[in-house]
C-alpha cells in the first residue's frame, strides 16, 4: 500500500475517531463539574438549593448530600468557584448531612425500571424511610390482653354501619384531629383509638403523640400519631367511621346559606281511640322523616294503618340538612328499638298490621336525642325503656 492509499484510509477512519477532549481536565474533575451542574439545574427549576429531609424527593436529598460534600472540600470549592454564579457553595455544610440516609438499594431498583422513561429523575413507588417505619409499626402488633373490654365496641360499630348510625368516609388531608374514641379502617381492619398520649417533641422540632390503637382482630399497637397519619396516606382505601351527625346535620331554626335541606324529622301523637293507645297517649309517639311537608304526609292518617288508622297531632319537627333521610330515620328507630310499640290493628281490609314506627318514648327524651345528635355524643348513649331516659353506654377502660 503506498502513501497515498494510507492517507486516504486515515481520512476515512477519522470520521469514526472519538472526539478530542477539550480543556484537558482529569475524569475526576469532569465528574465533579457534571455533578455540580445537576445541582445548578435543580436550583434553576425550584429557585432554591436542594434540602435534606425524609419528606423530600430522593434525588433532592442526593443533591443536598452532594452539595454539602462539595462545600466541605477545598479543592472542589476552588474548581467550581468560577462556575458558581448562583452562590451555591456559600455557607457551611448542613448538620443534617450526617443524619441523612439514602436507600441506595431502593434507588437502584427504581432506576433500573426507568430506562425507557423520559426523565430518570422521576421516581415512582419509592417510599421514604419514615413511610417504611410507619408501615413496620402498623404491621408490628401485639396481642391485646384486655380485648374483651373493647370487643363490644367493635360489634356496635359494625351494627352502626349497617343501620346508618355511622358512615364510612375517606380520610382527607387536613381533616379533623385523631382523638380518643375514633374508629378507622386501615388495610382492611377496623381500629379503635383507645388512648392519645402527651405531646412529644421530635428531632425535627415537630409535636407528636404516642397512641394506643386496638384492632378488631384482637391485637394492639402503640405507634406515633404521625406514623398513623402516614399509614392512612399510603392506604387509598383507609376510612374514618363517623357518625352521620358530625358536622352534617342542621336541626331547628334557620338553615345556613350553604346547607341543602334534606327533609324533616317529625314526632307525632296518635288520636286513636284504641284502649291501649288512649291509656298511654302522652307516651306513645311516631318518629319519622319526610322530604316533603309533614302536613301533606299525615293528611290521610285515618286511612293509613301506618298511622293507626286515626288522625295524628304533630308534636315536634326538626329540619335536617345534608344527610340521607332513610339513614336518619333508621338511627332513631335503632336508638329506641327497645321501646317499640307492640300493637296489632286491622287495616281497612281486615288484615292484621303491626306498625313499626311508634315508640313508648317521652317527648323530652326525643328532644334530648336530637341535641345529642347535634353535639355528636349520641353514640355514647342507649335508651333505657324501664327508666324512660337515655343512659350512657358502658365505656371501655384500660385495666
Amino acid at each position: 500500500m503506498n502513501n497515498s492509499d494510507l492517507d486516504d484510509l486515515a481520512a476515512e477512519l477519522s470520521d469514526f475517531a472519538a472526539p478530542e477532549k477539550k480543556g484537558g481536565r482529569p475524569p475526576r474533575e469532569e465528574r465533579i463539574i457534571a455533578g455540580f451542574e445537576e445541582i445548578q439545574r435543580f436550583f434553576e427549576k425550584h429557585n432554591r438549593a436542594p434540602q435534606h429531609g425524609e419528606d423530600r424527593d430522593i434525588f433532592e436529598r442526593l443533591y443536598a448530600v452532594r452539595l454539602d460534600r462539595l462545600r466541605a472540600l477545598p479543592d472542589c470549592r476552588s474548581l467550581l468557584a468560577p462556575l458558581d454564579h448562583q452562590g451555591l457553595l456559600a455557607g457551611a455544610p448542613s448538620d443534617a448531612a450526617t443524619e441523612e440516609v439514602i436507600d441506595v438499594d431502593a434507588l437502584a431498583a427504581e432506576l433500573a425500571g426507568t430506562a425507557s422513561a423520559d426523565d430518570i429523575t422521576i421516581l415512582r413507588h419509592v417510599r421514604t424511610s419514615a413511610e417504611k417505619r410507619a408501615a413496620e409499626e402498623i404491621a408490628h402488633r401485639t396481642p391485646c390482653e384486655d380485648f374483651e373490654t373493647f370487643k363490644p365496641l367493635f360489634e356496635r360499630v359494625t351494627t352502626d354501619l349497617k343501620t346508618g348510625l355511622r358512615q364510612s368516609q375517606p380520610i382527607e388531608a387536613g381533616s379533623r384531629a385523631i382523638e380518643v374514641g375514633d374508629f378507622f379502617i386501615l388495610d382492611g381492619i377496623t381500629l379503635y383509638v383507645a388512648e392519645v398520649g402527651e405531646p412529644l417533641k421530635t428531632t425535627a422540632g415537630e409535636v407528636d403523640r404516642r397512641l394506643r390503637l386496638i384492632f378488631a382482630n384482637g391485637t394492639e399497637s402503640n405507634l406515633l400519631l404521625r406514623s398513623l397519619q402516614r399509614a392512612f396516606y399510603n392506604d387509598p382505601a383507609a376510612r374514618r367511621l363517623v357518625s352521620p351527625e358530625t358536622g352534617q346535620l342542621s336541626f331547628g331554626g334557620e338553615l345556613d346559606a350553604d346547607d341543602v335541606e334534606s327533609g324533616t324529622v317529625y314526632v307525632l301523637r296518635s288520636l286513636s281511640d284504641h284502649p291501649y293507645v288512649a291509656q298511654h297517649r302522652d307516651l306513645i309517639h311516631k318518629i319519622g322523616v319526610t322530604g316533603g311537608k309533614v302536613e301533606t304526609r299525615v293528611a290521610d292518617a285515618e286511612r293509613d294503618a301506618t298511622y293507626l288508622l286515626a288522625k295524628v297531632e304533630v308534636i315536634a319537627t326538626y329540619k335536617l340538612a345534608g344527610i340521607n333521610r332513610t339513614k336518619m330515620e333508621n338511627l332513631f328507630h335503632r336508638l329506641f328499638a327497645a321501646a317499640r310499640l307492640n300493637i296489632t290493628i286491622n287495616d281497612r281490609f281486615g288484615n292484621p298490621v303491626q306498625p313499626q314506627e311508634w315508640f313508648l318514648v317521652p317527648v323530652f327524651v326525643i328532644d334530648e336525642a336530637v341535641e345529642r345528635i347535634k353535639d355528636g355524643t349520641i353514640t355514647q348513649y342507649t335508651y333505657d325503656p324501664k327508666a324512660a331516659r337515655l343512659v350512657q353506654a358502658v365505656k371501655a377502660e384500660r385495666a
